[in-house]
């Protein structure tokens, strides 16, 4: 099979991508693990999307304010004055994106970080009213084919150039050749056993880009949500109790964090209190969460079921008593190193690009702002798709491509699920939100060990569970060796190489 530009992955990102290299003329496919929205990172987005007002500089300020002063000036820049741009042009004039209105103008809500409000939202569900008519249109457009259900198990490439994937379906493996290809396959939230993303989020791009060469950066900068739904310390809750995320714009509208003993703790933390960057509210939750027991957000001054109604059904499917407030914790929510990338999306290796969480734009540095993701994919996703189409189009090239080797049994489900189990447990426990170098050296450890297990079966061996665990292994040992090597701020780069060695350690 062979297309101009190959797209991997169907959150906004890839979306865009596919979006802007079909307008540019070129044969787009994308292939996709998903068979839902809501297999993807974007359907789970909560809280919003930022768009830049008549201050643009108070925007990029908050961006740099809240990464510590370790974003990367030019990529703040593109972000900043290419926003409004982007959701105009695709999210409301191409998709019609119904976000919420108060009178004639938009609701514009503020989150933590926010000098102001600039964040348009559609109730606390926001990913999802984007997502779906994203996908329903490309769907419809001449030039963009999508295949579901289907697992991109390696790059191929040829002499430092990335010529396309290998992709798993239901009709065996094959290659895919393209003139471009374009990595959008989200986050890492499955390394984590407390994470707010979707099963799915097992760190593949970051894992082939690495095994196939590129640059990979910033692994250690893991950002992790203040607020997400706590069943260890809720008395209320089941044994089948799942965590849900609690959106930030909760806090923006005047909840309040309160510890075991029923104290407000972040206004002794932070200045901006529970408005304070994700980073500061995720270690005093933590800390607090560990002095006294738990902790809870406290919605009691707000309207919160005619605020956020869709949030206050999962409180109620879960049997959540709102009027002693929402038990929360920290959980993994975002990546924001990876695939090191340049303002066009292009990666190290020729011809292979990357946009949203698998991609290291430099826009987040250590830690990211509120409701940037979604614009972050969008403003790269586009601009990666555009120069992927300049780049790739007439010019897919079939090249020798060695299959992976199939021989050996299938291994039953419960081989993988006890191997993530592993995993999460490992680098909750070590790589979380605060970490030490005796920590992190006994999760390096574990996870060589973790490695060389999983690689003795995919050597023989091909499915979509393996290949998965394979890369979510990949990713955490970077994140592992990224933390354990970086100095507190500023970029670490890691070759797979050195990933390797660490496993053969």
């Amino acid at each position: 099979m062979k297309t101009d530009v190959l797209v991997v992955g169907s959150g906004i990102a890839g979306c865009a991508a596919a979006l802007a290299a079909a307008r540019e003329g070129a044969d787009v496919l994308v292939v996709t693990k998903a068979t839902e929205p809501e297999d993807a990172n974007t359907d789970w987005a909560q809280g919003g999307i930022a768009v830049t007002q008549s201050a643009p500089d108070a925007f990029a300020d908050d961006i740099r304010r809240a990464s510590d002063d370790t974003a990367d000036p030019a990529a703040v820049d593109v972000l900043v004055s290419n926003a409004r741009e982007a959701v105009e042009d695709v999210l409301l004039d191409t998709l019609g994106v119904e976000f919420d209105t108060a009178g004639d103008d938009f609701d514009l809500a503020r989150e933590a970080g926010h000098s102001n409000r600039r964040i348009l939202h559609v109730d606390a569900s926001t990913g999802k009213y984007v997502l779906r008519p994203f996908l329903e249109h490309l769907s419809e457009r001449d030039g963009v084919r999508i295949i579901d259900d289907a697992t991109v198990l390696d790059l191929v490439t040829d002499e430092g150039t990335v010529r396309g994937a290998t992709v798993l379906t239901g009709d065996g493996v094959e290659p895919v050749f393209a003139g471009a290809t374009v990595l959008a396959t989200g986050g890492i939230g499955a390394c984590y056993g407390r994470s707010t993303n979707p099963p799915g989020a097992t760190g593949d791009g970051v894992a082939m880009a690495a095994l196939a060469g590129a640059t990979i950066s910033d692994m250690q900068y893991v950002q992790f949500h203040p607020t997400a739904y706590d069943p260890e310390t809720d008395p209320s809750a089941d044994d089948a109790a799942h965590s849900f995320l609690v959106s930030e714009a909760v806090r923006g509208e005047g909840a309040v964090l309160r510890d075991g003993d029923g104290r407000r703790f972040m206004p002794d933390v932070h200045e901006d209190a529970e408005l304070a960057p994700r980073d500061v509210v995720a270690r005093a939750v933590a800390r607090a969460r560990d002095r006294t027991g738990r902790v809870v957000l406290d919605v009691s001054d707000i309207d919160f079921r005619a605020e956020f109604p869709d949030l206050a059904d999962l409180c109620d499917d879960r049997g959540v008593e709102l009027d002693a407030g929402i038990p929360v914790a920290p959980s993994e929510h975002f990546l924001c190193g990876g695939i090191a990338v340049d303002e066009r999306g292009r990666s190290s290796l020729d011809r292979l690009f990357a946009a949203g969480e698998c991609a290291r734009t430099g826009v987040h540095g250590a830690n990211r702002l509120a409701s940037t993701s979604l614009l972050e994919g969008l403003v790269w996703g586009t601009r990666a798709g555009e120069t992927a189409a300049a780049r790739g189009r007439g010019d897919a090239t079939a090249v020798e491509h060695v299959p992976p080797r199939d021989s050996d049994p299938a291994l039953p489900d419960a081989f993988a699920d006890a191997k993530f189990d592993r995993l999460g447990e490992t680098m909750d426990e070590f790589a979380g939100v605060e970490r030490t170098p005796d920590g992190l050296e006994t999760a390096r450890a574990r996870l060589r060990r973790l490695k060389g297990e999983v690689d003795a079966y995919a050597r023989t061996r091909v499915s979509r569970s393996l290949y998965e665990l394979r890369n979510a292994c990949i990713s955490s040992l970077l994140v592992a060796r990224a933390a354990e090597s970086a100095p507190p701020a500023g970029c670490h780069s890691l070759s797979e190489s050195e990933v390797i060695a660490s496993a053969d350690d």
